[in-house]
């Protein structure tokens, strides 16, 4: 049958003369492609109810709308079509039009030392408005790396002296023997510890920039950063990435250092915020640090 037959009660008016800021739909799965990679996105999609005497809006043209994103690159102009479809089919009952995108996207990570590879997940988040004013477009990404802890390092190196002074001091020191002991749970009698920490990177969007930049976003960070969590491992890999960490000792205020500097230097960000959260192994609590750029 005909729609143009089927009774539309959204098309009524209401008996409640009151416009409301968001009405849509929440938790659309949808396959798109972003960074190359194939990705199941939840997405959230709406717009404002201005006209205060309309009951409802066309659900289902936001979800032809949304639609658009399907099985393509995920890109800005692909973003800015949708929010014009959900204005052009919602003229005079809505001023603004809002998406949010969220999902993970999984990267091919080599290891440190040996020929292999693995898979890291991303989680994004994206999140789209248009209204009177223009489109502000703001990019989510977190990032898991190690980090060690620069206090408990000289904690565990002053016990492995204290251990040596007891062990050697008096008698003469032999090379072979020193260095056995090195190598004994005797001798490295302690270690620092070590978490595994979170950076969540948010990124309002410059203008003129047609790509959205999840990979050097994640990219700039993990270099800045130095220790990401690893993949697929052997055990000169571990051994790799037990040299990194102790040669890139961080409290987390070091760690939301490192990534200001990295984020001030990519031309695709207008603005910024981002917060680390090192999982502490010796408190029940997070050490969490945050930085802004630009950001109101």
């Amino acid at each position: 049958m005909n729609d143009q037959f089927l009774p539309d009660i959204a098309a009524q008016a209401t008996h409640h003369d009151l416009p409301l800021d968001w009405v849509g739909m929440a938790g659309i799965a949808l396959p798109i492609r972003l960074a190359s990679a194939a990705v199941t996105a939840s997405v959230d999609i709406g717009v404002s109810l201005d006209d205060a005497g309309a009951r409802g809006i066309h659900m289902s043209r936001l979800y032809l709308a949304a639609q658009r994103l399907v099985h393509q690159e995920l890109d800005v102009p692909a973003v800015l079509q949708v929010l014009d479809d959900c204005l052009s089919t919602h003229q005079a009952l809505s001023d603004s039009a809002t998406l949010t995108l969220r999902g993970q996207v999984t990267l091919e990570r080599p290891a440190l030392v040996s020929p292999l590879t693995g898979w890291k997940a991303y989680p994004f988040e994206l999140r789209a408005r248009q209204d009177g004013r223009g489109v502000n477009m703001e990019l989510q990404v977190e990032v898991g790396y190690s980090s060690t802890c620069p206090c408990s390092a000289a904690l565990a190196r002053q016990l492995i002296q204290q251990r040596f002074a007891e062990t050697f001091a008096l008698e003469p020191l032999d090379y072979l023997e020193v260095l056995d002991w090195l190598g004994s749970t005797q001798g490295i009698v302690a270690t620092p510890h070590s978490q595994r920490s979170t950076a969540t990177l948010q990124l309002r969007l410059a203008p003129d920039y047609t790509e959205l930049p999840v990979l050097a976003l994640i990219d700039s960070a993990e270099q800045a950063l130095g220790t990401p969590v690893q993949t697929a491992v052997k055990r000169a890999d571990e051994q790799a990435f037990a040299l990194a960490n102790g040669q890139n000792l961080m409290f987390c205020e070091d760690a939301a250092r490192r990534l200001h500097r990295a984020l001030r230097q990519l031309p695709q960000a207008s603005a910024f915020r981002l917060k680390v959260v090192h999982a502490e192994s010796l408190h029940a609590h997070d050490a969490v640090a945050e930085s802004y750029w630009n950001w109101s």
